[in-house]
């Protein structure tokens, strides 16, 4: 055991090391500077048009500096000059992209090493068989005891224990899986710390969860956004405008008697398309899928990341995400002439049909009340299931007794169609127990009402600060509940939400969220049951939680692996960021342009045309020195932008025009000033050496 304890404490560590890693770790850069050089290849630098225009003209330059060498040319160290830079230029922008890869797979291979052959005690017709996790397919049972690994993911279909998931999660805390619940499902690769548990097996070998995991942050079935597409055409089109511009000062170079240099060109043509964004707008599309998994949230693509930083409406599931999650049977209210007795011993009966968290709670509150152990349904007992469309159990006695307990709606119609009445006392019972935010069950024998048993919900801890956090980014939070409007009422207030749709069916969320969307919203709705699947697939982002079971985590786009509802504000924030930090970086990009045309362009013209010098405000040394000053500085800008193209620009809470001024103040401004002074200090350097 404390070997397994160890192992676990180990993978934790080694999980935390690999998320909290320097961004310029040596292992990291060493990774990425290989894979920058085997990105140079031509097909793959086409998926980027900036970058592979730059990568083309710094082949037509590496021509030209051979044909220099041949005829001993005067312009040989220039010409040397600049086809280094434009080389170190497109390595840069590779390194950038290799260093957001990197860090995503070293996430994963720590994720691999959880993912070991794992041996399983596979259940055909009842005897039990050893099997490795790579044999299990969907639909395999197997049992698992305290001490051993869970081989694969699956829903827990008989039995409760406690689960270390830190090898999966980062967290030490154990949690409970149990079957009959909204916490059934388990994934491979976690270890049962106590009891034992039978589980069904959903997914097939190299299909899990852990396995999908891998892939995803290794980036290998990373997508392209909507938006990062349109940007990639947007640039594309700019460069072409660009490359067609430069591609006529050479005419009218000649027309002045002007010789432009073809490496001239090439620098004031790569000088003045957007490589800076080109070059890091995949790091910043691969930090954000790297940084919602540091936040322990999977995101199975990048559209998902970034959809999220335009939610504007987010609903909640009550049981499980807003309250601590099992609703637990705390009082019994017996109508007149009832004893507490009498109602406790029959929603206890009532209950055996019901395995269900809330179910087994009213059992374990009677034998607490009683004093002894809930007594047992004979053979001959006919045990009514509970069933989310009925929303009762019970079992009929051979003794005549019928006890059922429900929903007041379900019981109330269960009586009426016994043609019995309905004590007038009841609804005010339901009701007051509603007020209190606890939910009412009811519980008869035969057509008799008996009472009502409380179930409470407990909000879980900070709940209301983190919803005043979300309205403060501009989002209105709706809680989705089964219950009845009274209790779905107190617990909103005690929550401090917008709005809440109670008695909700999943047909009903789903309508909700297709109606909210039909008005332009985009929406997030967050759940762990089957019952959410359908409002997780319908909704723009759609969170299950790892507790949740199987059908919840395949419907949605995420999966919070901490199962904290609370963690849809980091999610928002990473997709915010992400939004914002290519918004930045463009904006400082195009800006970066203005003080190049001023380095280059009177370098370029000034003997033929003298007029030109009064552009020259930085008073540039000599044409050569200026030209290389505007390169170096393209070039070295890049790796400078690694840090804020992986971390991201700093998120704060703010409208649509605040987010617009800070752009513009921030980096437009910046993206202007920066490079005047750069440019400045790089021909300064040059100057000292004599050589241009």
């Amino acid at each position: 055991m404390n070997k397994h304890i160890n192992e676990n404490i180990q993978a934790k560590l080694d999980r935390r090391k690999a998320r909290r890693a320097s961004l310029f770790d040596k292992d990291l850069i060493k990774i990425a500077g290989k894979r920058a050089a085997v990105m140079l290849k031509p097909w793959v630098m086409a998926r980027n048009p900036v970058m592979f225009i730059t990568e083309i003209g710094a082949a037509v330059t590496t021509l030209v500096l051979v044909l220099d060498m041949i005829n001993n040319s005067g312009t040989f160290l220039y010409t040397l000059a600049v086809t280094i830079i434009l080389w170190l230029t497109v390595l840069f922008a590779n390194f950038a992209e290799a260093m957001a890869e990197a860090r995503g797979k070293a996430q994963a291979d720590t994720l691999k090493r959880t993912r070991s052959k794992t041996m399983a005690r596979r259940v055909i017709n009842g005897a039990e068989k050893q099997a490795g996790s790579d044999e299990l397919r969907e639909g395999d049972i197997v049992r698992v005891a305290a001490g051993e690994i869970i081989p694969g993911d699956g829903e827990v279909i008989e039995g409760a224990a406690s689960v270390d998931e830190s090898a999966i999660t980062g967290e030490s805390a154990p949690v409970i899986r149990e079957a009959g619940g909204d916490r059934s499902g388990v994934t491979g690769g976690t270890r049962v710390l106590s009891d034992q548990i039978t589980v069904r097996i959903t997914v097939g070998a190299g299909e899990s969860f852990l396995d999908r995991m891998i892939a995803l942050v290794e980036g290998s079935v990373r997508q392209k956004t909507p938006n990062e597409l349109a940007l990639i055409v947007t640039l594309a089109g700019m460069t072409l405008a660009f490359l067609m511009v430069t591609g006529t000062l050479w005419p009218i170079g000649r027309y002045y008697a002007v010789n432009l240099p073809i490496p001239t060109l090439i620098a004031l043509l790569v000088c003045l398309i957007p490589t800076t964004i080109g070059a890091l707008l995949a790091a910043i599309g691969l930090a954000g899928m790297d940084r919602a998994l540091s936040a322990n949230v999977l995101a199975k693509s990048g559209k998902a990341v970034e959809l999220a930083g335009d939610v504007d409406t987010l609903l909640l599931d009550k049981t499980g995400t807003i309250t601590m999650g099992n609703r637990q049977a705390t009082e019994y209210y017996p109508l007149s002439g009832v004893t507490w007795e009498r109602l406790a011993e029959a929603a206890m009966y009532a209950s055996f049909g019901d395995q269900t968290p809330e179910g087994k709670s009213i059992v374990m509150l009677g034998e607490e009340r009683l004093g002894f152990k809930s007594p047992r349904e004979t053979s001959d007992a006919k045990v009514i299931p509970f069933t989310a469309q009925s929303r009762m159990s019970g079992i009929d006695l051979p003794d005549g007794r019928f006890y059922r307990k429900g929903a007041p709606d379900s019981v109330k119609a269960y009586i009426l169609k016994q043609n019995a009445d309905i004590p007038a006392t009841l609804q005010e019972t339901v009701d007051g127990i509603a007020r209190q935010g606890s939910t009412p069950i009811v519980v008869t024998d035969r057509k008799n009402v008996l009472g009502v048993v409380a179930l409470s919900d407990i909000l879980k801890p900070g709940m209301q600060d983190r919803f005043k956090r979300l309205r403060a980014m501009g989002l209105r939070v709706v809680m989705v509940t089964g219950d009845n409007p009274l209790t779905a009422a107190a617990i909103a207030e005690q929550a401090g939400v917008d709005d809440f749709i109670a008695e909700a069916t999943p047909e009903d969320k789903l309508e909700y969220i297709r109606k909210e969307q039909r008005g332009g919203r985009l929406i997030a709705m967050m759940g762990d049951g089957t019952n959410d699947a359908p409002a997780l697939a319908q909704a723009d982002i759609g969170v299950a939680m790892n507790s949740g079971t199987q059908a919840a985590k395949e419907a949605g786009n995420m999966v919070d692996l901490d199962s904290d509802p609370t963690k849809l504000i980091e999610v928002i924030e990473i997709g915010k960021q992400l939004l914002i930090t290519r918004g930045a970086l463009t904006t400082f990009s195009i800006a970066n342009d203005v003080a190049k045309y001023f380095a280059i362009i009177p370098a370029m013209f000034v003997l033929a045309i003298p007029q030109l010098a009064a552009l020259n405000i930085m008073k540039l040394s000599t044409p050569q020195s200026a030209i290389l000053s505007a390169l170096i500085f393209n070039a070295i800008i890049i790796p400078l932008l690694i840090p804020i193209a992986i971390k991201g620009v700093k998120y704060r809470p703010m409208g649509a025009d605040g987010i617009l001024r800070r752009n513009l103040l921030v980096y437009g401004l910046g993206g202007v000033v920066t490079p005047f002074i750069g440019i400045k200090l790089i021909d300064m350097a040059l100057s000292l050496t004599g050589i241009f």
